[in-house]
């Protein structure tokens, strides 16, 4: 990547952090562009430069974040097959990439949890996108795991993985707002027990 594509990352980069801080702190409509750029420390027009409205750099910023967090799920599936794990242990160690991920992003995990409920957006297409790619990583391991009889051909797979998606965003969130006193291992912890319980259990027996 030369230096021209790294400023413009960078300069990137540091819009999304100022945007979805703000506009976590204030909503989408109450927040605008002047202050998006003041917040990153750039010009108005750079914002435009990499971004035609505010609305593509939200859709931009939702797109990005999950991205992300996909990629997470993803490395820590990856590495648990390279240490030979089971695919229980393969979900619990994508449970501890979320945890870990949304302790590191909360405002992100907040638009993005605030804004599955509101289909009139601009950006509901794009945002449905990025979720089923990451709910997708979570679908290939509980599949890998049934082909291996690791879990119950009874399972129902696009439910359970929406299950354990949504069970992760919303106890991490519980977590920072209410619970914050709890460390990252004590939470995973809990939800380690849950999932070993529930999905665990329902391994077939022979």
């Amino acid at each position: 990547m030369d230096s021209s594509s790294t400023r413009r990352q960078a300069t990137r980069q540091k819009l999304f952090e100022a945007a979805v801080t703000l506009i976590a702190e204030q909503g989408f409509s109450s927040t605008t562009v002047d202050e998006i750029a003041e917040r990153a420390g750039v010009a108005k027009g750079t914002v435009y430069y990499n971004f035609a409205s505010k609305t593509v750099l939200f859709e931009e910023l939702l797109r990005h974040g999950i991205e992300l967090l996909t990629a997470s799920l993803q490395t820590a599936a990856d590495e648990n097959a390279e240490r030979g794990g089971s695919h229980v242990d393969a979900l619990d160690a994508m449970v501890r990439a979320g945890l870990d991920f949304i302790s590191r992003y909360p405002s992100l995990t907040q638009l993005y949890v605030a804004e599955l409920w509101r289909t009139n957006r601009a950006w509901q297409s794009t945002l449905m996108m990025v979720r089923q790619r990451a709910i997708a990583v979570i679908e290939a391991e509980l599949r890998a795991g049934v082909a291996t009889h690791e879990f119950s051909e009874d399972i129902d797979i696009p439910l359970t993985a929406s299950a354990l998606f949504g069970m992760v965003l919303v106890a991490a969130l519980d977590w920072q707002s209410y619970q914050p006193e709890r460390s990252l291992e004590d939470v995973h912890a809990a939800l380690s027990r849950l999932l070993q319980g529930r999905v665990g259990g329902t391994v077939a027996s022979g």
